[in-house]
């Protein structure tokens, strides 16, 4: 399945998790998730997002996010991850995936009473955090080539300028 649907897949069974523990399973499968993306951007995706793709790829330590108790039950959603067809809009739904599991860790770390229930929502926070500066990282990348690659436009002369918007005009 591609990244882009397998995000809202994850996008939409996090906002329908009722309880505690489907939220930290939900977080888990989104961080799954990001490391697979991340793993095939490293693999696949553009040069200049390979270096930070690996790192997204490595989020979570050595035993990663696949051996997460949350995670036993109901299967590994990253598994069916086929590509990133466009890897800026995959980018940009994944960031706000992780944004949104991150709000809803603080709420289960909030009103919980157990103790490692709070501590696993931590650890999950930790790791959607760290995936997401690594996601904003790859989005400021592209940015960048675009920029670069805008500016290295020869000029147009019809209009007398570089491309869209570079020079006077």
């Amino acid at each position: 399945m591609e990244a882009e649907r397998l995000v809202a897949t994850g996008r939409h069974a996090l906002a329908e998790s009722r309880t505690a523990l489907d939220i930290v399973a939900e977080a888990w499968q989104a961080q799954a998730l990001a490391q697979a993306i991340g793993s095939h951007l490293a693999l696949c995706g553009p040069l200049e997002l390979r270096s930070e793709a690996r790192g997204l790829s490595e989020i979570g330590g050595g035993r990663g996010v696949v051996d997460h108790p949350a995670l036993r039950t109901g299967g590994l959603r990253a598994a069916q991850l086929t590509g990133v067809s466009e890897a800026r809009s995959a980018l940009t739904a994944l960031g706000a995936l992780l944004g949104e599991v991150g709000i809803a860790l603080v709420g289960v770390a909030c009103a919980t009473d157990e103790e490692g229930l709070y501590w696993q929502c931590i650890e999950a926070i930790d790791a959607a955090d760290e995936a997401g500066d690594r996601v904003r990282a790859m989005l400021r990348r592209l940015a960048a080539r675009d920029r670069d690659r805008a500016r290295a436009r020869p000029p147009d002369p019809a209009r007398g300028r570089a491309g869209p918007g570079g020079g006077p005009g």
